[in-house]
């Protein structure tokens, strides 16, 4: 039988025992354990002098042996592996105290988990009363601020309509002014117009006579008519630039306040099983107010007052309007009884100048047909290049696959890439006379546009001249066109 090994108190590893001694006698010398030897462990018990149950301690204690054993080195007669698992066994002190712990720790968790769980209760009753306070709080300041900005909001749009109101009004009397000054144009053309064929007169006939008098008073007075009625249209217009700017202003308060509202009365909704509310963490650091409910309310209020002090200006300049309209009415009437001449040289002149761009315009729509057919044939060429180009591209795309040495630089090599060169070079000078021809034809259909312009021009001028002005002078503007109204 092979020797094993056992731990290091089993008798035979010591010296010889007296067998009738009761007790351990003192450690003596032993005898040398050859180096060869190793103690047997149990697996997971390697160091068993580090700890061993009490019951080993009175097995060694309490060993005795009826007669001397036969010599130190004899092997034992219980196996070693007996002896090591009678060693592992725990006494039943072991087992008890470890019971005892076991119950001591049971208890003392299912006290602190019945503690801990009526603490949690409390806690969640106290959290969720507080949350709903909070929620109901929040509820009522946000019922508050919706009446806050339905208030602002009926405000705004109340001064909003009497402020569009008076825009309209200026705008009316805006357009009477500039009305009038251009319905003073033509009794001006007229009596300018006399002034100039009277200068034409020959001989005698050159006699600075009352009529020359009353046309030269007619002409200063229609000048200065216009001068004073398109002035007064600019400080209306510059006023009612101001009133868009306060008509603005207040849209935009009224269209935050809807946007407001709309937000605030969306967020007064939301309640704990709505299907829209998510997390957002992060947003209650995120401060981005930029007023306080003084200064927002101010805002509002210094919009309502700026609006009020610029229909208060708007109204004095209306005012002010339909007096000098109908003061320069009353003095151009008398005048124009005291003055009633005829022309027929701008007529003339305008009908020549509209022959001429009619002229113009027939040779330039004759350029715009040749570029169009220029560009058409451009860019047929330059499709029927696009082909080429794609073989040429293609053929050296698939020499690039040549296998290892096959890949030569051979004249078709050179060919191919002359090719592409040269077809990209006439792609390019293609591209670049059509975009030229492109250009010229957006030129000449400018050109086009602007001489249809002025043949508009030109004949709404004679219009004027032939029809309009020639019936006026027969008939001087009636009042209610004098001051305004069409």
């Amino acid at each position: 039988m092979e020797f094993l090994g056992t731990t290091q108190t089993a008798s035979y590893c010591g010296p010889r025992k007296n067998c009738g001694l009761t007790t351990l006698p003192p450690a003596v010398q032993g005898p040398m354990v050859q180096d060869c030897y190793q103690p047997f462990y149990l697996p997971g018990c390697r160091y068993l002098n580090s700890w061993r149950p009490s019951l080993f301690y009175k097995i060694s204690d309490a060993q005795t042996c009826a007669e001397e054993c036969p010599s130190a080195l004899r092997p034992p007669t219980i196996l070693p592996v007996l002896r090591s698992a009678l060693f592992c066994r725990y006494s039943p002190k072991d087992w008890e105290q470890s019971s005892q712990l076991q119950l001591r720790g049971a208890e003392a968790s299912r006290l602190w988990a019945g503690q801990l769980a009526g603490d949690s209760m409390r806690l969640m009753q106290d959290k969720d009363q507080l949350t709903r306070q909070m929620q109901e709080g929040t509820s009522r300041n946000l019922s508050q601020r919706l009446s806050d900005i339905s208030f602002w909001k009926s405000e705004l749009s109340y001064e909003l309509e009497r402020l569009l109101t008076e825009n309209h009004s200026t705008d009316t009397v805006k357009r009477r002014l500039e009305c009038t000054a251009d319905e003073v144009n033509c009794p001006l053309q007229v009596a300018l117009e006399c002034l100039y064929h009277r200068e034409k007169r020959i001989g005698i006939d050159l006699v600075h006579d009352n009529v020359e008098k009353n046309l030269i008073r007619e002409v200063d007075l229609l000048k200065c008519c216009q001068e004073q009625m398109r002035k007064l249209a600019q400080r209306i217009d510059i006023q009612m630039r101001d009133n868009r700017d306060a008509q603005h202003a207040l849209e935009r308060d009224v269209e935050d306040k809807s946007s407001a509202h709309f937000i605030d009365e969306k967020c007064f909704n939301l309640r704990n099983t709505s299907d829209c509310i998510s997390y957002f963490h992060g947003m209650e650091k995120v401060d981005g107010t930029i007023s306080v409910p003084e200064t927002w309310a101010k805002f509002s209020n210094d919009n309502i007052r700026h609006s009020q002090n610029m229909r208060a200006n708007s109204i004095r300049l209306r005012e002010e309007a339909e007096h000098l309209l109908e003061t320069l009415s009353d003095q151009m009437w008398k005048q124009f009884t005291d003055t009633n001449l005829a022309f027929n040289a701008r007529i003339a002149e305008v009908m020549d100048m509209k022959n001429k761009l009619q002229t113009q315009l027939a040779k330039t729509l004759q350029e715009i047909f040749q570029a169009e057919n220029t560009i058409m044939l451009l860019e047929r060429s330059i499709m029927a290049k696009e082909c080429p180009l794609k073989v040429a591209q293609t053929r050296l795309e698939c020499r690039t696959r040549r296998p290892n040495v096959e890949l030569c630089r051979d004249i078709p090599q050179f060919k191919l890439v002359n090719e592409v060169f040269t077809i990209d070079d006439t792609l390019q000078t293609l591209k670049l006379r059509l975009r030229e021809t492109q250009d010229t034809l957006q030129l000449l259909v400018m050109t086009k546009s602007r001489l249809e312009h002025e043949l508009a021009i030109k004949a709404n001028t004679l219009c004027i001249d032939k029809e309009r002005c020639m019936r006026m002078r027969k008939s001087f503007p009636c009042t209610p066109r004098l001051v305004g109204y069409s």
